[in-house]
């Protein structure tokens, strides 16, 4: 790949006569992206150096800087000093938990450890509307439908329901998600090939009903808090949906902004 297969600059694309710009170092961008999504440099992996870099796509290693600076701030890219720039991965002890908000207030719950995870099934079935649409399919394709119980110090604190399209994780099963002790982005990638990289999530208050109640210990007028998420792969393709249900008694949601 070089500079010849550069993608197209939108200004020579705009119809309205309105001025358009795609700067270089997006291009290059796009590139990288490009072989992410592809496999060429695998999640935990080194990419090449931006010398190498600025010398495959014939650009000066200052666009090159700037394109990889833009995908570690995306955490697709992570830089380490002295060793190069390696693909994020969900593997690493300090992004195992990313999208994890749900935190023990601290002072009821001291040093609590990871979660406990207790799959309760694992299935085939056909999408409704709701999840075809969240997952980009049509209606009645076939997804896997996943529910687990999250304890922290013994607790049942989350309830949640995910679910993937069928085709890129087949072979996915309740035993093996119980038989995966990492976190299960991480299992993804390593043997799906599916690497999450961002996530949109709505939350909500809501009340449990009786099967819902009963796996996370409460009583069905106990307030919860739903956060509803959809995680996307590289160019913002769906590859989950995922209803969790969050007690908030001794945990609280915890979000960064900025």
């Amino acid at each position: 790949m070089n500079a010849s297969h550069l993608p197209p600059d939108p200004a020579a694309q705009a119809g309205d006569g309105a001025p358009a710009f795609s700067p270089l170092y997006q291009q290059i961008k796009a590139l990288l992206l490009q072989s992410l999504q592809q496999g060429e440099w695998k999640p935990g992996e080194v990419i090449p150096s931006e010398m190498e870099l600025a010398a495959r796509f014939r650009v000066s290693q200052g666009t090159v800087r700037k394109a990889v600076d833009e995908l570690a701030a995306e955490n697709l890219l992570v830089r380490r000093q002295g060793r190069g720039t390696f693909v994020a991965t969900h593997a690493e002890q300090h992004v195992q938990y990313r999208f994890l908000r749900l935190v023990p207030d601290q002072d009821t719950v001291d040093n609590e450890g990871p979660a406990q995870r207790d799959v309760v099934e694992c299935r085939r079935q056909r999408a409704g509307a709701d999840i075809a649409r969240a997952l980009g399919l049509r209606t009645g394709d076939q997804v896997l439908q996943a529910r687990r119980v999250l304890r922290f110090a013994g607790v049942p604190t989350i309830l949640e329901d995910l679910w993937l399209p069928a085709g890129p994780f087949k072979g996915l099963t309740a035993e093996r998600l119980s038989d995966y002790h990492g976190p299960m982005y991480a299992m993804f990638e390593s043997e799906f090939g599916v690497r999450m990289v961002r996530a949109e999530e709505k939350l909500r208050a809501v009340l449990p009903d009786a099967e819902q109640a009963g796996l996370l210990a409460i009583d069905t007028g106990t307030p919860l808090l739903s956060v509803e998420r959809t995680a996307y792969t590289y160019n913002d393709v769906p590859m989950e949906f995922r209803r969790g249900l969050y007690r908030t008694d001794t945990h609280h949601y915890r979000n960064q902004l900025g």
